[in-house]
């Protein structure tokens, strides 16, 4: 008879969703890119455990890519690696030579 009685509640989707115990939560880095002005595009990624040193990441993909970038410090999503140009498919390759992330741990957004 509860079953019955659970079928008739309202269902609220903004409600806080309750996540499940447990250690099955794996955590993605996100290559995305941004436009901005003319041609000129930005590569960030974001996601990168704490373990890694994001500056010396920074330093050695400059160099192997021959682009800038940056580190900027974000609040709710931690550090995020800023490089010039569309650099995802080549960071991605860089990521899993590296041994830093498997390939099914990287998610790659954009066109």
């Amino acid at each position: 008879m509860s079953d019955l009685e659970e079928l008739n509640k309202p269902f609220d989707p903004f409600a806080d969703v309750e996540e499940p115990q447990g250690g099955n939560t794996t955590n993605y880095l996100h290559l995305r890119i941004q436009q901005r002005n003319g041609r000129k595009t930005l590569t960030t990624l974001q996601g990168l455990p704490k373990e890694i040193d994001s500056k010396r990441l920074l330093k050695a993909v400059k160099k192997a890519f021959a682009c800038n970038g940056t580190v900027v410090e974000d609040p709710e999503h931690g550090e995020i690696i800023q490089m010039q140009g569309d650099q995802r498919v080549k960071m991605a390759e860089f990521l899993i030579s590296e041994g830093i992330a498997k390939k099914t741990d990287i998610k790659v957004h954009g066109f």
